[in-house]
């Protein structure tokens, strides 16, 4: 998995994050138009990061497309990302538990 350990090496530079998880869903595209015969063209990414205090939803994502810029441009077809705050992801952890 190289190139989602580039996504974790920059997420991680950038947003110092409590809770990153990647998951590559390439599998799912195969075939599919920009799906890449290498591998690791689709993920799905959850960045919990004190950086998005503030924040919007839409902000938050330009700032990790921003991070992300040359792998997005290069390697990375798709990206679905979903960002929190330390708190809101707290809250979703407790939601999910009742």
């Amino acid at each position: 998995m190289q190139v989602a350990n580039q996504i974790r090496d920059i997420l991680t530079e950038q947003f110092n994050p409590v809770e990153l998880q990647i998951n590559d869903d390439s599998s799912k595209h195969a075939g599919h138009a920009g799906a890449d015969p290498r591998g690791e063209s689709h993920f799905s990414v959850l960045v919990v990061s004190e950086k998005f205090e503030g924040e919007n939803r839409v902000n938050r994502q330009r700032l990790v497309y921003g991070a992300l810029d040359a792998l997005l441009k290069d390697r990375v077809h798709a990206l679905a990302l979903k960002t929190m705050t330390p708190a809101e992801y707290e809250t979703a952890l407790a939601n999910k538990n009742n």
